[in-house]
């Protein structure tokens, strides 16, 4: 699935296939390169979800933007992407490059363009989603290629360094080890708030959360 009929080669397909025929298929094919258009414009998450032709499509297109997947390229360099199991390079569709550069995760890697689009596409469709949620205020998010244990660890490690002083962290109880695992690893105490049973539904104490924080 990738971009190889464009226009150029919808109109030397008619030379083959009835106008009439070939001219449907290139206006659904206009359609879908419309909404990569409206997307990497508007960057932001589309008003209607993509059918899965349309991603994949995308996702071929992107891959063939990373020099891994040039055509006659032989990959030898240090930062050069390879994969010898075809499972495992279509689970990835091809992408074998990763994001980031020197320890940055949100620095283009120079071999991947496509890669590298996509991330940067990937954190503002992200942000675009922090915001609908009611989290206006936000002016940039990152996407961490982290477990979530680990991604909570790195969030309230990065959180420590713009506090130093701080020691706790406030936690309503979920029934899930991993947050609490997670703030004990970075050598934080967790102040434990109980939830509210109300009726069928289990609910957060706000009220103790804000006492916690004033506390």
């Amino acid at each position: 699935l990738t971009s190889t009929m464009n226009e150029a080669n919808f109109e030397l397909a008619q030379g083959l296939v009835s106008r009439r025929y070939v001219k449907p298929a290139s206006d659904a094919r206009k359609r879908r390169d419309g909404l990569v258009t409206t997307l990497l414009s508007q960057r932001r998450m589309p008003r209607e979800g993509w059918d899965d032709t349309s991603i994949r499509m995308l996702l071929a297109d992107l891959a063939a933007m990373d020099s891994n997947n040039f055509l006659d390229n032989v990959g030898v360099g240090e930062r050069e992407g390879r994969v010898f199991n075809s499972l495992v390079r279509e689970r990835h569709f091809g992408m074998t490059h990763g994001v980031g550069r020197s320890g940055d995760l949100t620095a283009e890697q120079p071999k991947a363009a496509g890669s590298s689009l996509l991330s940067k596409i990937t954190h503002l469709m992200a942000l675009h989603a922090l915001k609908i949620s009611g989290l206006e205020s936000a002016s940039s998010c990152v996407i961490l290629p982290l477990a979530t244990g680990m991604s909570i660890a790195v969030t309230l490690l990065a959180l420590k360094s713009t506090r130093p002083l701080a020691t706790k962290v406030i936690w309503p109880r979920i029934d899930q080890k991993t947050c609490l695992k997670s703030i004990q690893a970075v050598g934080l105490t967790p102040v434990v708030i109980p939830n509210l049973l109300d009726g069928d539904e289990v609910r957060t104490d706000l009220a103790a959360v804000e006492a916690a924080l004033a506390a």
